[in-house]
């Protein structure tokens, strides 16, 4: 016979599903009082009591004739108003028809002046004009940085330093790569196998003399503006 791969997972939950439900005898709920009883028309709405205001107040003005009222007599119109009609609408400029978008196959339509797709910005008064607030914070930006090279100024003065003309930094520019090219070529002129200790510290002397000329020859290019102190 045929028996189902499913049927322990089913019977496990069927009897979660009554083991909500299962209580010890019949579930203890509070007995209603027998005074409670529902009494009639009790869940109607009932309605405010009427107060005595409103009674004083008046009725409002009608705007219909009352009974009473007699229309004013002998007082007709010559115009023809079929004809005033035909020539207003002739003489009348067309009526101009919205603008609008659709953007469903259902053919909903929208309005195109608010849709945020006409650019209404460049109508505006002060389009492509800078804002306020960044003049103001390059003009801060300028009054600092003047600021900081008159305090690096007055610094450089207190502290007696001297600024390298054009000349003078280039020959220390030449001079640097002069030595550098002399330390090179001794370091060419090493042995191919270096086995002694005083070969290696005389060749990590002259790598250590290479890389400090290099970093001098490259912060000198870098800067074209240097200063010392007055000896």
């Amino acid at each position: 016979r045929y028996i189902s791969t499913f049927r322990p997972s089913v019977i496990c939950e069927a009897g979660k599903n009554k083991a909500q439900c299962k209580t010890m005898g019949p579930a203890k709920v509070a007995v209603p009082s027998p005074k409670n009883f529902l009494q009639k028309h009790s869940k109607e709405p009932k309605l405010p009591a009427r107060k005595k205001e409103q009674d004083s107040k008046k009725m409002p003005a009608l705007s219909v004739p009352r009974r009473t009222d007699h229309p004013v007599m002998r007082i007709q119109s010559k115009k023809n108003f079929i004809n005033t009609n035909a020539v207003a609408a002739i003489t009348g400029l067309p009526k101009k028809p919205q603008p609008i978008y659709v953007d469903r196959r259902q053919g909903d339509k929208y309005l195109l002046e608010t849709s945020g797709l006409v650019p209404k910005y460049i109508k505006k008064k002060d389009y492509g004009v800078t804002p306020k607030y960044v003049t103001r914070r390059n003009e801060e930006m300028k009054r600092a940085e003047e600021e900081y090279k008159a305090g690096i100024l007055e610094d450089l003065k207190k502290r007696a330093m001297k600024q390298l003309s054009d000349e003078e930094r280039r020959n220390l520019l030449q001079g640097l790569k002069k030595n550098w090219e002399e330390v090179y070529r001794e370091f060419q002129g090493l042995s191919v196998e270096i086995d002694t200790i005083p070969k290696k510290l005389y060749k990590e002397k002259l790598e250590s003399q290479m890389k400090q000329l290099e970093h001098d020859i490259e912060v000198i290019e870098k800067h074209k503006v240097i200063y010392i102190a007055n000896e």
